[in-house]
């Protein structure tokens, strides 16, 4: 298997990105292309005890990098020789099995969507991430990509998690709840409303297991497998949740240090407390799959480290593997909503 990785992008490129791709070949045993500038990715390579020998680690040069402040929606196409816009031709053209990137969401969901293009079928692609519950784990999609949806869109996201999650997270029947601002069938806007009637009816057909709307509160309890909601909300929900566990986090360390007494309790406690710090580190999971595009495309975060980017190589290498894809494209004509005669 070759991934192709961004070399570029993010905010500790190159060294991050070479560094980790380098770690992940050596652990998993797979190809990696770096695309990006070859003197400063062999400079990386170098210094992570690696060699370019290209076979098992070859450079894909690039000249070109998008930056944070382009735009999202041109960036692939006014930098064609940039590292993204290279590596998403790569992978279109069959030569990578999966791509990786901690560059722009906003222009690799925009050069994914045109370059390497969403399954026949697909009205959009979404972003899918794993986020900790109470009870274990959870697919939140969509979590940035698409600011407002149509019902049909929040019916694909939900088909496509649920694929996700019965192939990469092992769960048999995943439990299927729309976010929302109540749990009754008739709360929220028109277009939620007409969204519950649609997966409802899937439901019904035994196609998903919709379990009706859920509301913010009881969704971290553990009561969903998959989440389903428009990009807007849920990245708000998302980045919510991130900074309530940062806060807590900080305040229950403030507490341990308090006194000799709370300083004690905390060495004992130590490892329960480093569970909890590993539940919650970005490093850990690895990165967002874009779900409904036509080849694997990972975005890894941007703040990712040497560790994350692993992770975000394991993440692909284990999405390819359960060929997800695959079952998108066998079941995408069911995944429409019926037409009112």
């Amino acid at each position: 298997m070759r991934i192709i990785v961004d070399a570029m992008g993010g905010d500790n490129a190159p060294d991050a990105a070479v560094r980790g791709a380098v770690d992940a070949a050596k652990e998993f045993g797979v190809d990696i292309t770096l695309c990006g500038d070859p003197q400063a990715i062999g400079r990386c390579i170098g210094e992570a005890g690696a060699s370019a020998d290209g076979e098992h680690i070859r450079i894909a040069p690039a000249s070109e990098v998008i930056e944070m402040e382009d735009d999202p929606a041109t960036a692939v196409r006014m930098k064609p020789d940039s590292s993204m816009a290279v590596g998403l031709r790569l992978l279109s053209s069959g030569e990578g099995d999966a791509f990786v990137s901690a560059g722009s969401t906003g222009a690799l969901l925009s050069g994914a969507t045109i370059t390497v293009r969403r399954v026949r079928g697909i009205r959009r692609a979404a972003l899918a991430l794993v986020v900790p519950s109470a009870k274990g784990r959870f697919l939140l999609i969509d979590c940035g990509a698409n600011a407002e949806c149509t019902p049909e869109y929040l019916l694909q996201f939900a088909y496509m998690g649920s694929f996700y999650s019965k192939r990469i997270l092992g769960v048999d029947e995943p439990r299927v709840n729309l976010l929302n601002i109540g749990a009754e069938e008739c709360k929220g806007t028109p277009n939620r409303i007409e969204a519950w009637k649609a997966l409802d009816e899937a439901g019904k057909a035994g196609r998903i297991d919709f379990r009706g709307n859920i509301e913010a509160r009881e969704v971290m309890l553990g009561d969903t497998d998959v989440l389903v909601t428009d990009g807007f909300a849920g990245n708000i929900f998302l980045k919510t949740v991130e900074g309530t566990a940062l806060f807590l986090l900080k305040e229950l360390k403030g507490a341990f240090l308090s006194s000799a007494k709370s300083k004690l309790g905390a060495l004992l406690l130590k490892d329960s407390i480093a569970g909890i710090k590993s539940r919650v580190d970005i490093s850990e999971v690895g990165g967002t799959i874009m779900l409904g595009l036509r080849k694997t495309v990972v975005k890894a975060h941007g703040s990712s480290d040497a560790r994350a980017i692993r992770s975000a190589v394991m993440q692909a290498i284990g999405f390819v593997e359960a060929d997800v894809i695959g079952e998108i494209e066998r079941n995408v004509d069911v995944m429409k909503v019926a037409k009112e005669a």
